[in-house]
């Protein structure tokens, strides 16, 4: 795997027009920020060595190098997911390409259940921690030096991005919640005697992607903010059916507000400075892992 990551970040190398530090993975329905992109070089993931192939209706499938608000960026135009049929190691592959091109901050976006009944369907909510309900690991296997093989996980969501997110929202009058995500591994959407379970066990809502990522981003020092368009609710008295296009139609709609804040993170997340006091990826040690 570590001969593929080489492979391909360095394919990639040869077609970089920027010098991106940040990146951002952009989930269902929330691609639209992909417009706001300027100066873009696009290139779709089936032309990309050894990179999986987004097959989830809503995911376009395509990387990006450009500038948002004047700041160099690399954007995901659509993930990958574990119910696809993809390995963790598959699933986290580029984050682990985005390590090796010197990526520093990663934003991640997504569509969740709520289950906080103080939620609404279109609510914004940063979050502040996950639980990691998959049945695969993405760090089983192997130890990539990228850091240890028992990584903390205090605090797995950067705080200071958590507050710059929270500044932004305040100062554009944007609704935003706070909560615990809950990572499964679909395909199904949630019973109600599911989603009542998973709010027990601390959740706000509930996804079937951003978990892996993260811990992987973690374990590589990458720091990581999270937020989530709330798409349907559950586990209240009346049960309410979902489809995949209200989810898509539901994170549509809160595109706009999703797209302010994080336009403006961007603009300002790297005068920001992570409260760890170390970064596994300071010395880029898988440079001597052969």
């Amino acid at each position: 795997m570590y001969e593929k990551i080489q492979e391909t970040a360095s394919w990639l190398r040869q077609r970089m027009t920027t010098n991106p530090k940040t990146a951002i993975i952009l989930g269902t329905g929330l691609g639209q920020l992909a417009s706001e992109i300027t100066d873009k070089n696009e290139i779709p993931y089936t032309e990309i060595p050894n990179f999986p192939v987004s097959t989830v209706e809503g995911h376009k499938g395509k990387l990006i190098f450009g500038k948002l608000g004047g700041i160099d960026i690399l954007a995901m135009q659509g993930r990958f997911h574990f119910y696809e049929g993809y390995s963790m190691k598959e699933v986290t592959f580029p984050v682990r390409v985005m390590y090796e091109l010197g990526i520093k901050t990663l934003f991640v976006s997504n569509a969740a259940g709520g289950m906080n009944p103080k939620f609404r369907i279109g609510d914004l909510m940063i979050i502040t921690d996950h639980i990691n309900f998959f049945p695969e690991h993405p760090l089983r296997g192997k130890n990539y030096p990228t850091g240890p093989r028992f990584p903390d996980m205090h605090e797995t969501y950067d705080k200071k991005l958590i507050k710059l997110a929270s500044e932004i929202a305040y100062e554009k009058k944007i609704r935003v919640t706070y909560g615990v995500y809950i990572g499964l591994q679909g395909p199904t959407f949630e019973t109600p005697a599911e989603y009542r379970m998973y709010h027990l066990l601390g959740a706000d809502a509930v996804g079937m992607s951003t978990v892996p990522e993260v811990i992987v981003a973690h374990h590589c020092g990458i720091r990581t903010f999270g937020i989530s368009v709330i798409t349907d609710l559950g586990g209240f008295d009346e049960p309410v059916e979902v489809s995949h296009e209200e989810v898509q139609e539901a994170a549509n709609a809160a595109q706009p507000f999703m797209t302010e804040i994080m336009r403006e993170m961007i603009i300002r997340s790297e005068s920001v400075e992570s409260d760890k006091k170390e970064n596994y990826n300071t010395e880029h040690p898988t440079e001597k892992w052969k």
